[in-house]
């Protein structure tokens, strides 16, 4: 068994120094992880900063938008919006304008259905006189005037002998049985229809012929 030298123990055991490590080496261990957590800080302050960039208001982006444009392109971009309000005041006046005519006709129908209806019974007088024959030339020429004039304004006269009767045009007074009759059949008009358009203004009295059951 070899002898214990205490002087070649404490010259293996190692020194201060080298149990504390380098001091250089040691302070470039603190400082690195110290730059470290100043980046880190420095990319949350960074995304933070463009979060709120993100967030801005829109009429911010707009005013931006604005001053990237060029002077020819604001020129563009005001006559777009002067193109649009003027083709959407043109719009709505030609619907107003529709509007306006649609109502001046319907006034104007009424007016002429007015005096039509005021002058009816002196229009069924007339047609009396004629079916008679106690119409001289005269009074032929002012019948004959009345009768275009209510053609000019769209009014028609209906109602004749051996025409179909319809009841949506015809009011029957008497329906008298025919031998001879297939379908029902206007013999009689004792007071003729009057219609502007689709619209009747009177149906045509008559007396219809009906086939005999």
């Amino acid at each position: 068994m070899s002898e214990f030298n205490k002087d070649d123990y404490l010259n293996d055991m190692p020194d201060a120094e080298s149990l504390q490590g380098d001091p250089a080496s040691a302070g470039t261990g603190v400082e690195n992880e110290a730059a470290a957590d100043d980046q880190h800080d420095a990319a949350q302050d960074q995304q933070s900063s463009d979060q709120t960039q993100g967030s801005g208001d829109p009429q911010s982006d707009s005013d931006a938008s604005e001053d990237t444009l060029t002077p020819l392109g604001k020129a563009k971009k005001e006559a777009a919006e002067y193109l649009e309000a003027l083709q959407r005041e043109r719009a709505e006046f030609i619907n107003f304008r529709n509007r306006s005519a649609k109502e001046q006709e319907r006034f104007r129908q009424h007016g002429i259905i007015d005096v039509l209806t005021a002058l009816l019974p002196a229009l069924d007088d007339i047609d009396r006189i004629r079916e008679h024959g106690e119409m001289d030339d005269s009074f032929k020429a002012v019948s004959a005037k009345i009768d275009k004039t209510f053609e000019k304004f769209g009014v028609e006269k209906f109602g004749e002998k051996g025409e179909e009767f319809d009841p949506t045009r015809h009011d029957a007074i008497l329906h008298k049985p025919d031998a001879e009759a297939s379908t029902e059949t206007v013999d009689t008009v004792v007071e003729a229809g009057y219609r502007i358009g689709d619209r009747v203004i009177r149906a045509a009295r008559v007396v219809v012929a009906s086939p005999q059951q």
